[in-house]
């Protein structure tokens, strides 16, 4: 042998230099000069990644690229594809691959492409890095009112200790959700959509989609609570002041909705606006922070000290590190239901997800340091105020310690020179850790630094809110889970803005602000936030045990069972928080779940649940191999020949009928051509899936290329299900027009049932007066099926949508004949039996004929009827046919169907040998076989004039089939008795033939 002259196997690549090339209008896009692919401006693939470099010698093949792996275009240049496995495969000579990098997203000929057509380099939208776009505004919207109003009365009620229990038992469930967050973020490329976006990819549409909407609508509602606390804090200024507006209830809906409006300005702005004034809130909250800490170092004047304000002393620190539980929420939980709202916010970060340049870096890096350092803040907060101030003080000035009352003097203060005793006492304090909000205000070096730190808090989460609520509602409108709010998806600018969202949500702050009570809202919108929490730790924990190879977080520092643990600890605080907003909110989840669950959007987002689905299918097939088969749960198993399913609906619904929530069904198509990309997509076509899936019919579909016919059967009869889930009965259609097709194709349709027959199959073949092909002519290569030539290329499926069937309508109170002839283990009892189970034929009559003697007729149909009632089936309707082994009338339509296949006299006359004749031409009939197969034929006569005189108007027959002996039954006349047995009939005829093997006892073990 002659070695190749390239290191390429022989292939010159050079030759294909015409094949891989794509001319524009104004030369050469791209192309191949047998070493490199170029493209218009000059540069090479092979320049850009080398095959030759990596692999050492000249070939097709490409080493790794991006563009082969990313869903989108890189601006301004082409996105190159990977060769298929059939360009490197297939015989170069015989084919004409398409060209080797073509443009996916253009939707043109390749050849209509030119280099005016790249896509021009856009600006650049505005993204944020880790610190401006997530860690800020996580910290910003942690920050809020409940800091600087809520945690000093806290410190008082709990004390040090027990608070900084609260503030860590608080951030470790905010923690361990940001290691959850983290995970789900760093596990692929994170979109814009944030919450919504990370939930909905990792547990599917049915959860996400729920979430998302509600969490969208409490993002919203909190606009209006922070707006309200603004507004609330104004009017008590102005009312300070001698200010007013109209009346306190409406100065705040009138500052609340002015509020609302600028809110909406800044965000319609843009998000480089909205970024730039967060930026000054966070800037506003520090200096308001550095202000508290300078205030606590400087010495108290006596004004301050009349209020309970010392600055450090060990003595108040060690007395306020206890607790002092007062009032009705004077406990633990309560302390802890008031805070816990102060923790949540970490989100934020995440809901701009879009706008990130880096979300799989930004959102774990800023989400855990804004956790870390707003719990480091409170932390600091609550032991620096509770060190310097004491719980109850009068405020007097005159209330200093006199020294005739220094012996009764009560309380922490009497060692600082103040009698605070009297108002101790009758508990009329109104001054201290215990009694006044706005403590941090008092403690500071300058009051109004405070309240602007209170106005950055309220304007930096309402402007949070207001942003993540359109983002989070955009990507659920995108994905067209729920009807009507498509219209809100639609983007705006290169920042893809939701102008309309936007819009939505000031609609939707405004009305709740004109309330200006939401008091009664305000616990349900903190469940909504709780419930996304305990969702997102159940996503990681539910894709980690899952063992998924696509769960492959960048992000190592989670674990599973501290996610599960986050999401139960985050159901209990809902309900520890208010018990019934807790129900509510569990109650729409599972209101939405449950739409999304009804109305199955076909979308596929490979999610932990379609992961967890497979390992629970997997075990449990694998757990069915442990336990050997019992004839009790014997189950039809069908492996049903329909072809395209669409263009046999009558056979798929029949076969649907009584697997259906059953038993295993499984719709097989052979394509008999050689085996091309164009082929593979035939056979395994998603359509064939989604075809059955709208039709409600609950089946598998499996299909194969193959040279013939037969060839294909013999692969799906052996090759189909898994494990024990495999068929074991072969159905299929009768063929109609063996008459008028080639001898060839009766033998291989013949031998299909012989095949089926030596695996140990049962068989059923199913005969309709009007056919079960809805097909028109075409040209093609696909095998049509058996009521035409699978040779002749000529015909293809072209069904309307979704036609109707005799199957699908009520049967009424008709009959189910069973002509129970033969024993052949029960199938052809038990076929009818799982049929009567469903509606449609219900009130259908089941009528069991069988073979007898004349003279013991009324005693074999107790026998009968007594086996058949052992099996606990139903049928109560026996009749025993004496007749059936009479003489049929004569006639010649036998004669007719097998006369063209009867060995003629030139052929007997021959040199042919019998066994060489039976070889070449199997079909043919001799008059030996017509003769040794004489009482046969004539059953076969006499069963069709029984079935013609008793169901004539039953709604279905079924007949035991007839079994050929292989080599001694030709396959023209078989057929000619399943022709002669099932013909004249109206309605549709199934011949059943189990493999011998029991289905029905009547045995409990």
């Amino acid at each position: 042998m002659r070695s190749p002259e390239t290191p390429n196997e022989g292939i010159s690549l050079s030759a294909l230099r015409s094949q891989f090339s794509v001319n524009g209008e104004e030369g050469p896009k791209y192309g191949f000069d047998g070493s490199r692919y170029h493209y218009g401006d000059g540069t090479s693939v092979a320049s850009q990644n080398s095959s030759q470099i990596l692999t050492g010698y000249d070939t097709l093949d490409v080493g790794p690229n991006y563009d082969f792996y990313a869903n989108t275009n890189a601006l301004g240049r082409v996105r190159r594809s990977r060769p298929s496995l059939f360009q490197l495969h297939s015989n170069i000579e015989d084919s004409c691959p398409p060209p080797l990098y073509e443009e996916t997203n253009t939707g043109r000929a390749p050849g209509d492409s030119s280099e005016d057509d790249v896509e021009e380099p856009q600006s650049e939208p505005t993204r944020f890095g880790w610190v401006k776009g997530v860690m800020i505004r996580c910290m910003l919207n942690i920050w809020g009112v409940i800091l600087y109003l809520r945690l000093p009365w806290i410190t008082a009620q709990a004390g040090i200790g027990l608070t900084w229990v609260i503030i860590l038992l608080s951030s470790c469930i905010t923690g361990i959700t940001g290691l959850s967050t983290s995970a789900i973020a760093t596990n692929g490329r994170v979109k814009g959509g944030g919450t919504y976006f990370l939930i909905s990819r990792s547990l599917g549409p049915e959860l996400g989609g729920s979430i998302g909407l509600i969490f969208a609508f409490a993002n919203a509602v909190a606009v209006a609570m922070h707006t309200v606390g603004f507004a609330e804090t104004v009017q008590a200024l102005m009312q300070e002041s001698g200010a007013s507006i109209v009346d306190p209830i409406n100065d705040i809906r009138i500052i609340g909705v002015i509020t609302v409006t600028c809110l909406l300005a800044i965000s319609l702005a843009g998000m480089e606006w909205e970024a730039k004034a967060q930026v000054l809130f966070f800037i506003v909250i520090l200096v308001s922070f550095a202000n508290y800490i300078v205030g606590t170092i400087i010495p108290a004047t006596p004004q301050k000290q009349a209020k309970g304000f010392f600055s450090y002393q060990a003595d108040i620190f060690a007395e306020n590190f206890v607790p002092n539980w007062r009032g009705p929420e004077g406990n633990f939980f309560g302390m802890f239901s008031i805070f816990f709202p102060s923790a949540t916010g970490i989100l934020a970060g995440a809901n701009i997800s879009g706008d990130l340049k880096d979300p799989t870096v930004a959102i774990p890096r800023g989400t855990l340091m804004a956790i870390f350092w707003t719990t480091l803040s409170y932390l600091i907060i609550a032991a620096t105020i509770g060190a310097c101030l004491v719980r109850d003080a009068s405020g007097i000035m005159n209330d200093t310690l006199a020294m005739s009352s220094a012996d009764s003097c009560q309380g922490l203060a009497c060692q600082y020179g103040w009698d605070f005793t009297d108002c101790i006492t009758n508990r009329t304090c109104t001054y201290g850790l215990s009694n006044q909000y706005q403590s941090m205000s008092l403690v500071s070096g300058f009051a109004p630094l405070i309240t602007a730190g209170i106005f950055g808090a309220t304007l930096s989460s309402a402007l949070a809110c207001l942003v993540s609520a359109p983002k989070v509602f955009q990507c659920l409108c995108k994905d067209n889970l729920y009807p009507v709010i498509g219209f809100f998806g639609k983007g705006n600018g290169k920042n893809d803005e939701p102008i309309r969202g936007y819009v939505l949500a000031y609609i939707i702050a405004v009305c709740f602000v004109l309330i200006a009570e939401l008091n009664t809202i305000a616990p349900i919108i903190s469940n909504f936030f709780l419930c996304s929490y305990a969702l997102i730790n159940f996503s990681c924990f539910h894709a980690s045990i899952t063992n998924s190879p696509g769960w492959r977080p960048s992000f190592r520092f989670y674990s599973k069972w501290m996610s599960l643990l986050g999401a139960v600890v985050s159901v209990i605080i809902m309900f520890l928080l208010t018990w019934w907003a807790a129900l509510i909110a569990i109650g729409i989840v599972i209101f939405l779940l449950g739409y999304v669950l009804y109305k199955r959007p076909s979308v596929n987002w490979g999610s932990s649940v379609q992961a967890g689905s497979y390992n629970m299918a997997l075990s449990y097939c694998v757990s069915l191999n442990q336990v050997d088969d019992h004839i009790k749960n014997y189950r039809p198993q069908c492996l049903v020949l329909t072809g395209p399913p669409s263009c046999r609906p009558a056979l798929v619904d029949f076969v649907g009928t009584f697997t259906k929530n059953l038993s295993l069904m499984i719709c097989g198509n052979v394509v008999t051509v050689s085996p091309s990309p164009a082929t593979l997509d035939t056979a395994s076509s998603n359509s064939h899936v989604t075809w059955l899936n709208k039709r409600q019919i609950k089946s598998f579909y499996h299909g194969v290329v193959a040279n013939d016919l037969r060839t294909g059967v013999k692969m799906l009869l052996q090759g189909a299900g898994l494990g024990r889930i495999r068929p074991n009965v072969l159905l299929t259609g009768f063929k109609r027009d063996w008459r008028k097709d080639k001898p060839s194709c009766i033998d291989n349709y013949i031998g299909i049932l012989h095949d089926a027959f030596d695996l140990q199959y049962g068989v059923c073949v199913l005969r309709m007066r009007e056919g079960l092909d809805v097909f028109r002519q075409a040209q093609t290569h696909v095998n049509p099926g058996f009521e035409a030539s699978p040779e002749s290329g000529v015909n293809t499926c072209v069904p309307p949508p979704q036609p109707s069937t005799v199957f699908q309508s009520q049967q009424g109170k008709k009959t189910i004949d069973v002509y129970w002839l033969f024993d052949d283990g029960g199938l052809t009892l038990l076929l009818p039996y799982l049929l009567t189970r469903k509606k449609r034929w219900a009130r259908c009559k089941v009528r069991v004929f069988v073979g007898g003697d004349i003279q013991r007729k009324e005693e074999q149909r107790k026998e009968v009827m007594d086996l058949i009632s052992k099996f606990r089936l139903g049928f109560h309707d026996v009749e025993v046919l004496p007749d059936i082994n009479a003489r049929p009338q004569p006639e010649q339509r036998f004669e007719d169907l097998i006369g063209p296949y009867r060995i003629n006299t030139a052929q007997k006359d021959g040199h042919v040998t019998a066994e060489q004749l039976n070889q070449d031409c199997p079909w043919m009939v001799s008059d030996e076989e017509i003769e040794t197969n004489k009482p046969k034929t004539l059953r076969q006569i006499r069963l069709n004039e029984v079935l013609q005189d008793y169901s004539r108007d039953a709604a279905i027959i079924f007949v035991t089939m007839p079994v050929g002996r292989r080599g001694q039954c030709p396959s023209a006349l078989y057929m000619a008795w399943l022709e002669t047995l099932s013909r004249d009939l109206r309605p549709p005829v199934l011949l059943v033939r189990g493999n011998q093997e029991n289905v029905l006892t009547f045995y409990c073990q």
